[in-house]
């Protein structure tokens, strides 16, 4: 990290990245010198999740790319944010806002990360109109049903998606 240089981490579970995620990453770039996309590096099928940790973090360095945003890098991580955020040497924690049950989870998320690193401040993006629908939940069901999912995420993404809707 040189001097002066802003560095921020968006964190997610991303599973998978939609362009609504893509949309905020893509702003945040543009405010940061750097942006670090945090994937959560949880266990799939204990946590959940569709894709692995680094089917994830591949997913989105294809999209990032596709997307021409050269100041973001993709990391997993599997501590406390805040420590993940120190050990990238940011100082903020960007996070896409699409409503008001959004602002209230990550409101309380925000004083409990104060509470652990009040140096480390968040910063709230609110989701662009065309993407404030989008949910990675509701993408996964419609790709399960066979539904095209081609016009709310990458197209390496939606390909992705077929592919783990066939086994």
């Amino acid at each position: 990290m040189s001097d002066g240089e802003r560095i921020a981490v968006c964190p997610g579970s991303y599973d998978p990245v939609t362009n609504g995620h893509l949309d905020i990453i893509g702003r945040a770039s543009r405010v940061f010198d750097r942006v670090v996309v945090g994937v959560v590096g949880s266990a799939p099928r204990k946590s959940g999740h569709l894709f692995t940790p680094e089917e994830r973090q591949q997913l989105i360095e294809e999209a990032v790319a596709g997307n021409g945003i050269d100041n973001v890098e993709v990391r997993i991580f599997r501590t406390l944010l805040v420590e993940f955020a120190r050990e990238c040497g940011a100082t903020t924690i960007v996070k896409g806002l699409r409503a008001i049950s959004d602002f209230e989870y990550e409101f309380e998320m925000n004083q409990l990360n104060r509470t652990l690193a009040e140096e480390i401040e968040s910063v709230y993006i609110l989701a662009s109109p065309g993407y404030s629908f989008i949910r990675s939940s509701g993408v996964k069901e419609i790709a399960a049903f066979g539904g095209d999912v081609s016009e709310l995420v990458p197209a390496s993404v939606a390909a992705a998606l077929r592919e783990r809707a066939k086994s």
